[in-house]
């Protein structure tokens, strides 16, 4: 579903990226993990072409993609939660939703999928209001909704646990499970923590100063090979 080769990315004179190759196939979650500043955000925003590559290529299902723009590559079928929600806070929940279907005009005129409100029940009764106003996780539910209804091949979640609730983790870990166990997708899901990610990835890629140090399947990677990795 999708391939990384050999990327490299800059900062004026900084190297961000090193190098960095990985896949995600269809029906396989893949953890991105790493500390905070080591290039994985970067590595996102590349994937999705909001910044741009010096070197190295991204394929998407065999098509190289490397420098389309954004909307380009949301059309193909790439969809993005982003850190922080970014969720439109003055527009209505409902709203926020049917921008997701922007590139899908047809499935725009049919409405929002009954699916959507079974994953996030807390959203069908919150359709009338301003997404600002919503707690940190349901925003967080709303942006992941909002992905979804674009129909994607694959969905990139960047720290999609950071500033949530427990109890809001769980969904979310639920609404993840379920996507991967469904098969008709591929998920990048980048974390900076383990036990999270342990339970939903089938592989695992760790970044350090913007290069990969480890990679694996979760039957290889031993917890505190790769939590020596993330701590601070």
């Amino acid at each position: 579903m999708l391939q990384v080769e050999k990327l490299n990315q800059y900062y004026g004179a900084a190297h961000t990226l090193r190098g960095v190759s990985l896949n995600v196939e269809k029906g396989q979650c893949v953890a991105l993990l790493g500390r905070n500043g080591v290039g994985k955000t970067t590595l996102l925003k590349c994937l999705m072409g909001v910044l741009p590559v010096a070197s190295g290529k991204v394929m998407l299902e065999g098509r190289e993609i490397t420098r389309l723009k954004p909307h380009e590559r949301a059309r193909l079928g790439i969809a993005y939660v982003p850190q922080g929600r970014e969720i439109f806070a003055r527009l209505t929940v409902e709203e926020n939703l049917l921008m997701g279907m922007a590139t899908r005009p047809a499935r725009r005129a049919g409405g929002i999928r009954a699916e959507i409100y079974e994953l996030f029940p807390v959203l069908k009764d919150m359709l009338g209001r301003r997404g600002g106003d919503l707690s940190g996780g349901q925003q967080q539910q709303l942006a992941i909704a909002r992905a979804l209804l674009a129909d994607p091949k694959l969905i990139i979640f960047d720290e999609p646990t950071e500033g949530i609730q427990p109890s809001i983790i769980k969904d979310i870990e639920r609404v993840i499970r379920l996507l991967r166990e469904r098969g008709d997708m591929g998920i990048l899901l980048c974390e900076q923590y383990f036990d999270f990610a342990h339970a939903l990835a089938d592989r695992f890629v760790v970044l350090s100063r913007g290069e990969v140090v480890a990679s694996g399947v979760q039957e290889v990677m031993q917890g505190e090979d790769v939590k020596r990795h993330l701590a601070v």
